[in-house]
């Protein structure tokens, strides 16, 4: 009597070996799916790196030294000319200082929020700065559609560059930069304000 094993179509067995051969093919159909997964780690890791890559060049980076004593010492021309916007006369008081520009659609939108915000709060002592990394004549012209009732300096290309010193690297806009009454540097946020980030930074003043 010989034992014969189970008929299975889908497997054969080889007299020398011993062994199914249709296990070749479940070894191949294996390591086909080792790969995928392998595939599938690399490309999510990927991703994460790239969205890890996104979220570092969108956040502030550390504060240069010196950066705070040369934000200080700026003096900016305003845009309708006489005096000059010297950072100086604002310290001793809770102060935000916004970069923008009028070819920066979020900085535009949220243009309004902060005078608003700087209407409600000045008699509390607050202040506003904001900086305009752009052309004089732009912005004369943005203003005498949008007047503004805080100040506005002219920093042009120099501007970027005190951007940068304060932890704002990729030079984006709008880039936000608040101050507290000793002149030192509380929060910084690049990207449009909210209504909540005012409110949490009138804590911090």
């Amino acid at each position: 009597m010989s034992l014969s094993p189970p008929s299975d179509p889908g497997t054969s067995f080889s007299a020398d070996a011993g062994s199914p051969k249709g296990g070749g093919a479940a070894q191949g159909a294996a390591s086909s799916s080792r790969r995928r997964w392998l595939y599938g780690g690399v490309a999510a890791a990927a991703a994460l790196g790239g969205a890890g890559l996104a979220w570092w060049r969108f956040q502030p980076h550390a504060v240069m030294t010196g950066a705070e004593a040369a934000l200080w010492a700026e003096r900016f021309d305003a845009p309708a000319g006489g005096e000059p916007v010297a950072m100086e006369r604002f310290r001793g008081k809770p102060l935000l200082v916004n970069f923008w520009a009028t070819w920066c659609p979020p900085c535009v939108d949220e243009l309004p929020l902060l005078n608003a915000f700087y209407r409600e709060n000045a008699a509390k002592g607050w202040q506003v700065v904001g900086l305009a990394i752009d052309q004089p004549s732009s912005v004369r012209k943005f203003l005498d559609r949008l007047p503004l009732e805080f100040p506005v300096g002219l920093a042009g290309l120099s501007g970027t560059e005190l951007g940068r010193s304060l932890g704002n690297l990729t030079g984006g806009l709008p880039f936000s930069v608040l101050l507290g009454a000793d002149g030192t540097v509380l929060h910084r946020k690049m990207g449009q304000v909210t209504p909540q980030d005012l409110q949490q930074w009138v804590a911090l003043g």
